[in-house]
């Protein structure tokens, strides 16, 4: 028998998996993979760091949370509806394997590589040997059932709406993680009574909400509002990821003609499309051998690439302008007065110069909503609530960044 496994959390504690049970033993096997524990060496959120010190949380922490969550909500309901325990297997797993593909700083290699990481988190759990060993072990079905839950196409809507929907574990997880290790004190959420306001209906097999926990799903809604519009899009973490961006573009130039070095998986991740990657190259990478590169880099005898590098080692990031209130044409010259003065300090304005957009919305229909049950039977939550309503509506912004050295001439300039 394995024995029993216990990782001491932040946000809930003592999350202990039973080695005498079947699925927890499958779980401290498959945490327990390679392909689970590079995620230890990727960062949850990205570039905030630069941001938000205290942001150093990892993709791994988020997983056993989003787990242990899952486990909670699941096993509640699986208690009052005794048709959903056969399937505590595929809800816990998929929640546990469900940020696999991550590749480096999380998202913001999504935005640079163009890749998606919901297609390499199913590549490797059916490529990965161990984790495909390990599942296939369990139950012959079980891979098959979790690519499935991940592309929303599970029989049982609830089995998939717990791991990705409106409501589900791991958006209550990273809020609460990135709240906690942000410091951002409006992101705190009232875990048990989201729980308890958490319900199954037999007929249409969905995830609801009970009408009398709407006030703590409410709750919920605002914090996730204020968190992107406050952490996720803060300007700074634009222009950190902007200028990643920056760099690993201008190097992805110069190994094109063989004028910067890399080693075998950065330079696939450079030059070959992200989802042809194949599975040794892309679990090869990770924020560590990126920042190994950046380190190399900042060296490099072509001025722009070892400037890039050096800004974002150094967080000697790009300033951030809100221009929102500016019309199209009045952002538009903007962009080309720094432009300008960026070409009189010797700037290329294609690396240092741009805008950039961020949008924040508290709610949408995405994924068939959140179903409340009322007396008229499921209603979309933004039918029974006014305060919902006005979350529907985003928040949209325009951020001009560009380097430091002009700031002085552009905020002068007409």
């Amino acid at each position: 028998m394995l024995p029993s496994r216990t990782y001491h959390d932040p946000l809930h504690g003592a999350i202990t998996l039973d080695g005498s049970d079947p699925v927890e033993k499958l779980l401290i096997r498959l945490i327990d993979t390679p392909a689970c524990q590079r995620l230890r060496r990727i960062r949850q959120l990205g570039t905030a760091s630069l941001t938000f010190h205290g942001a150093e949380a990892s993709r791994f922490t988020h997983s056993l949370g989003v787990m242990q969550i899952a486990r909670r909500a699941f096993d509640r309901l699986a208690k009052r509806y005794s048709e959903l325990r056969p399937y505590r297997p595929q809800v816990l797993v998929a929640a546990l394997l469900h940020d696999l593909g991550h590749g480096p700083f999380s998202h913001t290699a999504e935005e640079i590589f163009q890749g998606q990481h919901e297609h390499w988190t199913r590549r490797i759990f059916l490529e990965s040997s161990p984790l495909r060993q390990a599942l296939d072990e369990f139950h012959p079905q079980l891979a098959t059932d979790l690519e499935k839950i991940y592309l929303k196409q599970f029989p049982i809507p609830l089995v998939w709406q717990l791991v990705t929907s409106q409501l589900d574990c791991d958006r209550l997880d990273y809020l609460m993680r990135d709240s906690y290790f942000t410091g951002a004190s409006y992101g705190h959420l009232d875990l048990d009574r989201i729980l308890m306001a958490m319900d199954y209906d037999p007929v249409s097999q969905e995830l609801t909400v009970n009408q009398k926990g709407l006030a703590a799903i409410e709750h919920y809604l605002f914090v996730r509002y204020f968190m992107y519009a406050q952490i996720y899009n803060h300007p700074k973490n634009l222009a950190a990821a902007w200028g990643l961006e920056q760099a690993i573009s201008r190097a992805r130039e110069l190994f094109g003609v063989g004028q910067v070095w890399a080693d075998g998986v950065i330079g696939a991740w450079l030059t070959q499309n992200n989802q042809e990657l194949s599975l040794e190259q892309y679990l090869g990478a990770d924020d560590i051998t990126l920042v190994y590169h950046l380190q190399a880099w900042q060296h490099h005898s072509d001025a722009i690439l070892a400037d890039l590098c050096r800004r974002y080692l150094d967080r000697d990031l790009l300033k951030a302008w809100d221009i929102s209130n500016l019309s199209d044409s009045g952002q538009q010259s903007k962009l080309t007065q720094a432009r300008e003065l960026a070409k009189r300090f010797d700037l290329d304005p294609a690396y240092y110069v741009t805008i950039r957009t961020a949008v924040s919305r508290g709610y949408t229909l995405y994924n068939k909503g959140i179903k409340v049950k009322s007396p008229r039977g499921l209603v979309d939550i933004n039918q029974c609530s006014s305060l919902v309503m006005t979350l529907t509506q985003p928040l949209t912004k325009q951020y001009l960044l560009y380097p430091r050295e002009i700031e002085a001439d552009l905020q002068r300039s007409p």
